[in-house]
């Protein structure tokens, strides 16, 4: 017989929980130490698998950003699906499907399959992560108890992220890059065991009929944004991006007017006139995008700019991901003192110091100065993810928690797609202005070279010394000039998520 969660009437009188509640945590840490991993794997993998499979930038873009377009497009879905169906019974299906996906990615003979691959993980990953949260809503009742099992959760979050590194290089370096994605089968193995046993299962007792068509414009609202926005970033502006924004934002209306006249909503736009629901997700939204950009140009940076093994390259990154640990547990017991519309907006301050770090000492080649900003930069993401996830779960109706998590998760995807999208872009673009090819240069080479840094190292080891010296001399420098201006960029986006932080958490709820 399944068990379901109760909901207490308010938290303040709410059961703490004992053993069996934190194990059950435990459990639920597994896919978000998976996804954490995934995603910092692929961007260390990204040198080989362009090697290997030689994307076009677009292609390239495309193998990272697919993923998480097709969850942007699907977590609200997928997050009401678990408020009607059981959260734990998603996180299952989810689960299963993407471990046998995973497996199937690994052995992508072509970038356009691996494309493929990285886009149904996206449709079973659209299952994992609003579970994983929601879940924590329902079995963690108690306010105190549940900020700190958020914190775990952000950390674990960050662990794998710190983790990732470190095996994915290990892994890249013994066997071939299909070897990062077959990792998730030994993580998921565990969880399909113990979550039937330790996780209790839960539901929005009244969760009305399905609402195909909210479904279907949710889609169609998700989708052509990102589409846009990707599109805006590496080819620049067009007819074509501009005509797929408006058409997101036509469906977005749509989907917002059926939810403000349907007697049960799929989605109650009700919690977005709440300063600090909408303040968290956007803060959310940002600091993803920060951290996610950081780390796409910064491992390419590291492995092919100043010549580090994935296996080095991954472990220059640890500190700054162990500092991203330790600010978003460090921050639970602060947040009872301090409110968050001033810690927050003070933890970013780190985060904007790491990104002009690295802005204004990359040109020196070091590897010092880019371990220091991702340290400096970890301690604010770390607290302010920590801090806008208990706050968007806190604004909403325990019975609603799937879908609020869907929301946060949907910041968090869109966010690593404007990560990759935007500054990924953003850099690309300025690599390709600045890049003086050398005279001499093949025009295969060339085209190569102009297409990606990973390009540019491939084309220029296949040259005559002399040649591919120069050439790869200059695709350096067209790098770092693009790294330069990204960062000033990225600064540029904390800061506007520390005002919104200081601005809309005025009103967050009671601690």
């Amino acid at each position: 017989m399944t068990r379901t969660a109760s909901i207490p009437t308010t938290e303040t009188d709410a059961p703490r929980v004992g053993a069996r509640g934190w194990a059950a945590l435990v459990v639920l840490m597994l896919p978000v130490l998976l996804v954490s991993v995934d995603n910092t794997v692929l961007s260390f993998a990204l040198p080989e698998i362009s090697i290997a499979l030689a994307p076009t930038g677009a292609e390239q873009l495309w193998i990272i950003d697919v993923y998480p377009l097709v969850l942007a497009g699907l977590l609200v879905t997928m997050g009401t699906l678990g408020d009607r169906f059981g959260r734990r019974r998603m996180l299952l299906i989810g689960a299963s499907g993407f471990a046998a996906v995973s497996a199937l990615a690994a052995f992508a003979p072509t970038a356009g399959l691996l494309i493929a691959a990285r886009a149904l993980l996206g449709f079973f990953g659209a299952m994992l992560m609003p579970s994983t949260l929601s879940l924590l809503r329902s079995i963690f009742q108690n306010r105190d108890q549940r900020r700190l099992a958020i914190a775990v959760w952000a950390s674990a979050f960050s662990a794998g992220s710190a983790l990732g590194p470190i095996v994915g290089g290990f892994l890249l370096e013994h066997f071939d890059w299909g070897s990062v994605f077959l990792i998730a089968v030994p993580v998921l193995i565990p969880l399909l065991i113990a979550a039937p046993l330790l996780v209790p299962e839960s539901r929005d007792p009244n969760p009305g009929r399905i609402d195909i068509v909210s479904i279907v414009l949710s889609m169609a609202a998700m989708i052509p944004v990102v589409y846009a926005i990707k599109s805006l970033a590496v080819d620049g502006p067009s007819l074509t991006a501009g005509a797929w924004a408006l058409l997101g934002v036509a469906m977005g209306y749509l989907f917002v007017r059926r939810q403000l006249t349907a007697d049960v909503p799929m989605l109650d736009m009700g919690l977005f006139r709440r300063g600090s629901f909408s303040g968290a997700i956007l803060v959310n939204l940002l600091s993803v995008v920060a951290l996610v950009g950081f780390l796409y140009f910064v491992s390419q940076h590291l492995q092919l700019v100043l010549g580090l093994s994935p296996m080095m390259a991954g472990a220059a990154l640890v500190p700054g991901m162990l500092a991203m640990i330790v600010a978003g547990l460090s921050v639970v017991p602060i947040s009872r003192r301090v409110p968050p519309h001033i810690l927050v907006p003070v933890g970013l301050v780190f985060s904007v110091a790491g990104y002009l770090l690295v802005a204004f000492t990359t040109s020196d080649h070091g590897i010092a100065p880019l371990v220091i900003a991702f340290v400096v930069l970890g301690i604010g993401i770390g607290g302010a993810e920590t801090i806008s996830n208990e706050l968007i779960l806190s604004s909403a109706p325990a019975e609603k928690a799937g879908a609020a998590s869907a929301v946060s998760e949907t910041a968090y995807e869109l966010g690593a797609v404007l990560g990759t999208a935007v500054l990924g872009g953003l850099i690309t673009a300025f690599y390709r202005g600045a890049l003086v090819v050398p005279v001499g240069i093949p025009a295969e080479a060339a085209h190569a070279a102009t297409e990606t840094l990973a390009g540019a190292y491939t084309a220029a080891q296949e040259l005559p010394a002399q040649l591919g010296d120069a050439l790869w001399d200059a695709a350096s420098a067209a790098f770092g000039s693009g790294v330069m201006v990204t960062s000033l960029i990225g600064a540029g986006l904390v800061v506007l998520a520390g005002v919104i932080a200081a601005v809309t958490l005025r009103k967050a709820p009671a601690h």
